[in-house]
């Protein structure tokens, strides 16, 4: 598995990983898929601070994981959130925690003080993920969600890098 930035090439693949759980999951909360131009102009918004990373395998990419801003405030500047989603065919092999253990690592040489991930409550292997590399459960806000014709909780969990 190699493990690299993202590029504008990679848009397609990321949105197509992401989509899947657009239509299917509530780890995330969008109700409609997101839109080729729509993923582009993310990625392109991103920039060093705010790394893109794949996992590919034999020339595929099977996950993607990233930084984004917390909040636009200054004084926000050393937090970041992360994301990351694996292809349904590729959950269980680890890809999950590599991604995350590479953008952790740019997080930190990047200068990061602490990192912020938003789970679903009832989203258990992304919660397991982010608790196996030491962040621990911050807040619970209750029935922010509307999804799938049910109200869903939001976990806030929380790695501090210094």
């Amino acid at each position: 598995m190699l493990i690299r930035m993202a590029t504008v090439d990679d848009v397609d693949a990321i949105n197509g990983i992401y989509n899947h759980y657009v239509l299917t999951a509530v780890c995330t909360f969008h109700l409609e898929p997101v839109t080729h131009e729509e993923r582009l102009a993310w990625l392109r918004a991103h920039g060093e601070r705010h790394p893109v990373i794949v996992a590919e395998i034999d020339g595929h990419v099977v996950g993607w994981a990233s930084l984004s801003h917390y909040r636009e405030r200054p004084a926000y500047r050393n937090t970041a959130e992360n994301s990351v989603y694996v292809h349904p065919d590729h959950h269980g092999k680890g890809i999950g925690k590599r991604l995350m253990m590479d953008l952790l690592n740019q997080a930190r040489a990047i200068g990061y003080h602490t990192i912020l991930a938003g789970a679903t409550a009832s989203e258990t292997a992304s919660i397991k993920l982010h608790e196996s590399l030491g962040f621990t459960q911050v807040a619970r806000l209750k029935e922010v969600g509307y999804k799938f014709d049910r109200w869903h909780d939001v976990l806030f969990l929380q790695l501090m890098l210094e």
